[in-house]
């Protein structure tokens, strides 16, 4: 389902980002208890990321076991889900494992060229980004899902395609999208999708 996307980030496991991906959209579609939440997740480079972050409570998955913390364990989306609502990020290592939870992450020192209307969660993830080998995906509370890589935009999901209609897409330059079902997928515009049909982002 997220080809032009796994096209674009390929540093870690298809079926892991993907299944992350998959998470992030449940959270941007159904919210929590009637309302929008947003979160942030990254994927990969797990000890740097932990060296520039901090937790802001006490970690709800710490002494868990690994075997109930893996992405691919249907039991541990409602968890997470729930613990979506808590401030801070989901740190994932990159074989698919949550290694920890409520994590406020440094930003001091790197600038990073975020389009203007993103706000504090973008910054956090596009500047981890930057700094780590780490892929972020941002859960905004207007119902998208961002995904940074190398401290850029790589992409944005709009989980409900009526959303796009008031939509602005933050990509900078031509894209290309896709509507897969109820899913509307904009990535940058490459070569390598000259034989797909495209369309401008509206």
């Amino acid at each position: 389902m997220f080809e032009s996307i796994l096209c674009q980030v390929t540093d870690y496991d298809p079926d892991v980002l993907t299944s992350l991906i998959e998470l992030a959209v449940e959270i941007a579609r159904e919210g929590r208890e009637g309302r929008r939440i947003g979160t942030l997740f990254t994927l990969g480079d797990e000890q740097a990321v932990l060296a520039r972050s901090r937790l802001l409570i006490l970690d709800p998955l710490a002494g868990h076991p690994e075997a109930v913390r893996r992405v691919s364990d249907s039991n541990l989306r409602g968890t997470i889900k729930e613990l979506a609502q808590l401030d801070g990020a989901f740190v994932v290592g990159a074989g698919g494992l949550f290694v920890s939870a409520c994590r406020y992450l440094e930003t001091a020192g790197k600038t990073v060229d975020l389009p203007l209307g993103l706000g504090s969660r973008h910054l956090a993830g596009a500047a981890i980004s930057a700094t780590t080998d780490a892929v972020a995906i941002v859960v905004s509370e207007s119902s998208t899902v961002r995904i940074f890589c190398h401290g850029k935009l790589m992409a944005e999901i709009i989980p409900e395609l009526w959303l796009l209609r008031r939509h602005e897409v933050q990509l900078q330059g031509p894209v290309t999208r896709e509507d897969i079902g109820d899913l509307a997928i904009v990535t940058p515009r490459q070569e390598m999708f000259a034989g797909r049909e495209t369309s401008p982002a509206k």
